[in-house]
């Protein structure tokens, strides 16, 4: 497993950018498992010699299957300034999901309504507005097929609980190893073949624009994927 210092992608004395790994978790949950939070304050505590509890704030959050972008901060104030930055429009942010099958369209946009059942922990996108339902929007568009699976690009509009995953699987779309939203075969690492690729977003502090951008995990599948899309 590569080390979490290799897994750096920006750090200054505000922020901490990690490439997640499928199956860690960003915060705690009711499982009690080490989470990436708990790996990133031991690392800080241990590279700036910083005595008793490190602070570390969760601007936003990755599904446990899901890997790519993670931005935690360093300071209350970078966390409050980065919490309403996700709150408005001025995060932008691009995912990979390697699929079975392909949209309607080689580009377009989704637009749902979607339910979450929170016992279930699952979300189900209706074409109409129903009871409960919150909208969602993304658009996309095709990078490349391979004779089983193909690379689609997802920009989202809105940020809804499972909302790409769920949007996919309302037109006939299952992400390789999601076996939650319909695919028939679970991934050998137990995630799902989702990932954040790129976020972009006004430093909070700094206030100039950032761009950070993940590669996905490594593997035959994604390494293929990867090289097409680069050359």
């Amino acid at each position: 497993m590569t080390s979490l210092e290799d897994r750096i992608l920006y750090e200054d004395n505000h922020l901490i950018v990690v490439n997640k790994l499928c199956g860690e978790l960003t915060q705690g949950d009711s499982t009690g498992d080490v989470t990436l939070a708990d790996d990133i304050k031991a690392y800080l505590k241990e590279r700036y010699g910083k005595p008793g509890n490190v602070y570390l704030g969760i601007p936003h959050r990755l599904d446990r299957p899901t890997s790519g972008v993670m931005v935690y901060t360093k300071t209350e104030k970078a966390l409050i300034r980065l919490n309403e930055s996700f709150r408005g429009d001025d995060v932008d942010k691009t995912y990979w999901a390697i699929t079975d099958a392909l949209p309607p369209q080689q580009e377009g946009r989704l637009v749902h309504y979607l339910v979450r059942d929170s016992v279930a922990n699952k979300s189900t996108a209706f074409r109409k507005e129903v009871k409960g339902s919150k909208r969602a929007e993304l658009e996309y568009r095709v990078l490349a097929s391979s004779e089983r699976y193909h690379l689609i690009e997802v920009h989202l509009i809105t940020g809804r609980h499972h909302q790409i995953r769920a949007q996919l699987k309302a037109v006939g779309v299952h992400i390789k190893g999601d076996l939650k939203y319909g695919s028939p075969r679970s991934n050998p690492d137990g995630g799902i073949s989702l990932h954040a690729r790129r976020i972009s977003f006004t430093h909070p502090v700094r206030k100039q624009r950032l761009t950070i951008t993940a590669d996905p995990p490594h593997d035959q599948l994604w390494d293929y994927f990867l090289s097409v899309v680069e050359e």
